[in-house]
């Protein structure tokens, strides 16, 4: 990569305050810079946790780009990771007022967002071609696969990638002379494109149907240098046009009538700034597929929202198989064994595959057609013992599921005990049932194969279930029985086309293979890095977090972990923050909703006083939906509050984006929410949208669960305190976004009040010591008959 400027100013013997985008850092921000970048020189990582308006996106972009311009460091690029769409956002901005301000002299710092192939594919973000997102994958793949076949390589092809583009350039041309309708170009990111609307095809005739291409990836296969190497393919200059975003992505690219998702791929090594969620360094698919060459020690990465590093890595480190894709499985391992059972015989059936592909494929991976056999005869059978289990399950626990199907809920089928780690009941089925280490440990190199005899052999764009089959049986077979714990999900649909009596119109059934422990995944892929920032509004108690996300393992293998905890830096006296010590919020104390007791009467009282007295909107959060139902029909009663109460459901981001619309617009209203659901969490309510949130009680998650039960019991063994470091740590932080959301700026003003005695003062169950320091010296203990009164002196002394 070509040297960077870097320049120490006049000023300050510091770098990094030529990157810097203001004037001038908060006192926070400086001393985060510093601590990031001393701590990556020395191939380590910052552990940070900053409340709002710290300022914590520049602050760590300006740590990186110091260092990737830094010609004495020896990194090369930094990777952002976050989990929440408006903190990309953020970052996107803080990038450009980074560019905005540096000297005239520098060039800027080049940067790309990372996005999915439904977000860049110009035919997808139309709808044309027969390309739309919900089919986006399996057509690219597809499609590509076609061009790459009529290109050929060694062995010859029918045509060129350039003839292919410049064809599809001639059809429009074509159309257009001729004044036909539908000669327009396709049009994407408002710029139009050098091809027809409809996919093109090759070689058609009177007779005999063309194949279709897509010409920008045939373009981009004709833009390709021998070589290899990608970046030169790329059509414009990206390193001197500071941030490209996926929409500038698109524009260029398919101005161009190259592929954008393949710029993405060629660029991305290559800029100083990559802007992307979790997935791009911690699932193994994308990594292993398209994002690996960031993946080592010339990348300072900065995970952002790191309150759910945890969570969302544990989800992409596990596993499973859906009944329906084993279905879809032993359809493709029969297609493959078909055609040689049916030449064997003497017969031959039109519309089959090849035998000799067969044989010849097979030959070249080193399988045997009784390796594909085998493994048939196993998946066949494993949806038996599948549907007999559902069905047991059902009718011991669901008596008279047969009669009303619709009225089920998802389940979970434990296949050990959760609690005593050991062999599943799955593995000793097969085990029982004569299936051995053979068909395990091979299962994902047979499937892979026969998902490759049935691209060579079939037109149809699909991708195959055969491959996932074999690497989660594979993965099954492999993993332990301590770390991971293997359950049957039962996942609510409706499938009209199974029988009235079958629970498969009710359910798909999902052989789930949970990583329990994810620290050493997380561990071992920072690892992979030179160093970086792991940085949250909540990430106390700081002890904790550097246990589950694997920064002691760092530390132990010599790779130095700092920290640093920054405080609400806006003025204090524009908040009130109240701990209410009512009765804590929990099952036994509560009961179910609707239910009159003190605890519901108390926790209702404080949130309808808050609604009363703020002058403006209220956000109340609740441990789930069903306790929001609950609250926003107690505040809804006659004459409780004179606000308008707006109820959020578990729904799509269409509803929860309209139902934001509404508040926001208008009089002052109270919106009731579960404190698990999107709208506690990455949703900036600033200026007046926000007066004052109230969070009632703990949003522990149900303890009941088999798969909780068994995170529990894995965090026992692993890090001892299990309840605490599984559920009640996250829970806590969950409830500190949810209160953050109040006071966004330094003009802001509003209330925060945490309603349950745990956060108010000790007990066995108390929560109060898992607030950072700052916190817990400004949420002052209340008794309820005090909470009127400090609500009202707060909203007095400002207007």
């Amino acid at each position: 990569m070509e040297t960077a400027d870097y320049t120490v100013t006049e000023a300050t013997d510091e770098p990094w305050r030529t990157v810097f985008g203001h004037p001038d850092p908060y006192p926070e921000q400086a001393d985060g810079i510093e601590a990031a970048r001393a701590v990556a020189d020395d191939g380590g990582y910052l552990a940070l946790e900053g409340a709002c308006g710290t300022g914590k996106t520049m602050l760590a972009l300006t740590a990186g780009i110091d260092l990737v311009r830094d010609p004495d460091s020896d990194y090369e690029r930094v990777l952002v990771l976050t989990s929440v769409k408006q903190q990309l956002r953020q970052f996107e901005a803080d990038l450009r007022t980074i560019n905005e301000g540096l000297p005239d002299d520098w060039r800027p710092v080049s940067g790309m967002t990372l996005v999915g192939k439904a977000d860049v594919c110009p035919y997808a973000r139309e709808n044309r071609g027969g390309v739309d997102t919900a089919n986006v994958y399996e057509r690219c793949e597809g499609l590509r696969e076609r061009t790459r076949d009529l290109v050929g390589d060694a062995d010859g092809g029918e045509t060129t990638a350039g003839a292919l583009a410049e064809q599809a350039r001639r059809a429009q041309t074509g159309l257009a002379d001729t004044g036909e309708d539908g000669a327009a170009y396709l049009e994407t990111a408002g710029e139009p494109t050098p091809y027809l609307p409809e996919m093109p095809e090759h070689g058609g005739s009177a007779t005999r149907e063309g194949v279709e291409y897509c010409p920008f990836y045939a373009q981009y296969l004709d833009d390709l240098p021998e070589d290899g190497d990608a970046a030169e393919a790329v059509p414009f200059d990206f390193a001197d046009r500071g941030l490209i975003d996926a929409e500038e992505l698109v524009r260029l690219s398919a101005g161009h009538g190259t592929c954008p998702h393949s710029m993405m791929g060629a660029i991305l090594p290559q800029v100083e700034v990559v802007v992307g969620n979790y997935y791009h360094a911690f699932d193994p698919t994308t990594v292993g597929g398209f994002t690996g060459a960031l993946v080592d020690d010339s990348t300072f990465v900065v995970c952002d929202e790191a309150h759910m590093l945890e969570p969302r890595v544990r989800d992409l480190v596990s596993d499973g198989v859906a009944d329906t894709s084993l279905r879809d499985a032993e359809n493709e391992l029969t297609r493959v064994i078909q055609p040689v059972q049916f030449e064997d015989s003497g017969r031959r059936v039109e519309g089959t595959t090849d035998a000799d592909l067969v044989r010849g494929e097979l030959a070249d991976a080193e399988v045997s057609l009784d390796e594909v056999k085998l493994l048939l005869e196993f998946v066949r059978d494993l949806r038996e013992e599948l549907d007999r289990r559902v069905e047991g399950f059902l009718d011991a626990e669901r008596r008279g599921w047969r009669d009303d199907p619709t009225d089920l809920d998802d389940e979970e089928i434990p296949l050990r005990d959760p609690e005593e780690p050991g062999v599943d009941e799955i593995t000793e089925w097969a085990r029982d049932a004569g299936y051995g280490e053979q068909v395990w440990a091979r299962a994902e190199q047979v499937g892979a194969v026969a998902a490759r005899i049935l691209d060579e052999a079939e037109e149809e764009d699909r991708q195959r279930a055969v491959p996932g089959v074999g690497r989660t049986l594979n993965a099954w077979y492999r993993c332990d029985h301590e770390t991971y714990f293997r359950e049957l999900e039962l996942l609510r649909t409706w499938d009209e086309t199974e029988a009235p009596d079958s629970w498969r119109r009710a359910y798909n059934a999902r052989l789930a293979l949970h990583n329990c422990v994810p620290a050493d995944a997380i561990g071992e892929r920072l690892a992979d890095f030179g160093g970086g920032v792991l940085m949250s509004a909540t990430l106390a108690p700081l002890d904790v977090f550097r246990e589950v996300t694997g920064l002691n393992y760092l530390e132990s293998e010599g790779r130095p972990v700092e920290e640093r905890t920054y405080g609400l830096g806006f003025p204090e006296e524009n908040r009130a923050s109240f701990a209410v010590d009512v009765p804590k919020f929990t099952f036994s104390n509560r009961g179910v909703p609707g239910e009159s007791n003190e605890t519901r009467r108390a926790h209702a009282d404080a949130a309808a006083e808050v609604a009363a007295t703020t002058p403006g909107n209220v956000l109340v959060g609740m441990p789930s939906y069903g306790e929001a139902e609950w609250m926003a029909g107690e505040l809804d009663a006659d004459g409780r509050i004179d606000k308008e109460v707006l109820i959020d459901e578990s729904s799509d981001d269409t509803a929860t984006e309209a139902l934001k619309a509404d508040f926001f617009d208008g009089d002052a209203k109270v919106l009731v929410t579960s404190i698990r659901g999107t709208l506690t969490e990455g949703v900036d309510y600033e200026g007046d949208r926000l007066a004052a949130a109230v969070i009632c009680g703990v949003p522990i998650i149900n303890t009941s669960s088999p798969r909780t039960r068994a995170v529990k019991t894995a965090y026992d063994r692993e890090f001892g305190e299990g309840f605490e470091t599984a559920l009640t740590v996250p829970a806590v932080r969950k409830a500190r976004q949810a209160i953050g959301r109040v006071i966004r700026g330094p003009e802001e003003v509003g209330v925060r009040c945490l309603v349950d005695a745990r956060y108010a003062r000790q007990s066995w169950n108390a929560v109060r010591e898992y607030l950072p320091e700052y916190e817990r010296e400004e949420f002052r203990p209340v008794s309820p008959d005090m909470l009127r009164f400090g609500l009202e002196r707060f909203w007095d002394d400002h207007g």
